[in-house]
């Protein structure tokens, strides 16, 4: 559970760096207000149109009896449009950050500057960085359908479908949601999608920390749209942390070794820099250094 507690801890110091730089946190909202406006013109219709759905997709039911006709139907409405609110919750953050890519580019810049004073740079045109973040968003989508189809079908079990399975649904979102906010700083570094889901295996309470709180705030209408800015921060921070740049902020704090200059090399440096010479702002280690995506 420390690990949950050091990804929600990641969540909060994003949002005091955007409350701490208030022209950032303006700069973010644009994209989520554009999304935002989409996103409620969508389940409005659906929340409308779900009764209509689940009454054309049982014409099975049409001569039931009450209350077995209402139950079922009322049943399916339920998971279809909570199906749907499942999938709007995740697919936002994708399409706020594919409309928002050169917005939330320069705020995760911005946040790696007041780290190190420096920001890696993929090096890549701006198309061919917006055609990986789609690529990739659609790989998590995917997945995320898919989890979506075996959890609606769970849906149905009497007590588990109400209980445990909206649990893992929220798990489930938490997880791709830190990888699609993380994937703001990594792509920048060169990391691979399938090597961004193997730091986050690595670390996976410390993303469902910093995920299923988000997730379970994006429900409440407007307030994805203030959290976004604060998210894209707070991801870039553990992006660092993941990427081997940084310590883990808890261990850190927790760490009594002393910190004098000249018995270091100098101050300043975490625990994770006094076992070896200093690594420069967005150096990956052997192990770390993912494969360049290759261009053409």
């Amino acid at each position: 559970m420390r690990d949950f507690g050091v990804g929600f801890g990641y969540l909060l110091r994003g949002q005091k760096w955007v409350a701490g730089h208030g022209r950032w946190f303006g700069f973010g909202l644009l994209p989520g207000l554009v999304t935002f406006v989409l996103y409620v013109g969508a389940l409005v219709g659906l929340f409308y149109g779900a009764d209509d759905l689940t009454s054309w997709a049982t014409p099975f039911a049409d001569d039931w009896g009450s209350p077995w006709q209402g139950l079922l139907r009322g049943t399916l409405t339920f998971l279809v449009f909570a199906l749907g609110l499942f999938l709007a919750v995740i697919t936002f953050t994708a399409v706020t950050l594919l409309i928002g890519q050169p917005f939330y580019e320069s705020l995760s810049e911005a946040v790696d500057r007041s780290e190190s004073g420096e920001a890696p740079e993929s090096g890549l045109p701006l198309w061919r960085e917006l055609w990986i973040s789609a690529r990739d968003s659609v790989r998590v989508l995917l997945r995320v359908a898919f989890y979506g189809i075996l959890l609606f079908a769970a849906g149905f079990i009497p007590v588990v479908g109400q209980t445990v399975v909206p649990a893992i649904g929220f798990a489930v979102s938490g997880f791709f949601l830190t990888e699609e906010l993380t994937a703001v700083a990594l792509q920048r570094r060169r990391v691979e999608f399938k090597q961004r889901l193997a730091l986050l295996r690595g670390r996976r309470m410390a993303a469902l920390g910093f995920g299923v709180p988000l997730t379970l705030a994006f429900l409440v209408p407007f307030v994805a749209v203030l959290l976004m800015p604060g998210a894209v921060a707070g991801a870039t921070l553990m992006a660092r942390e993941l990427n081997g740049e940084t310590a883990d902020p808890d261990e850190d704090a927790h760490t009594n070794a002393p910190t004098n200059e000249h018995e270091h090399g100098g101050a300043g440096q975490g625990p994770a820099q006094r076992s070896g010479p200093a690594a420069p702002a967005g150096h990956l280690t052997p192990a770390a250094a993912p494969k360049p995506y290759r261009r053409g």
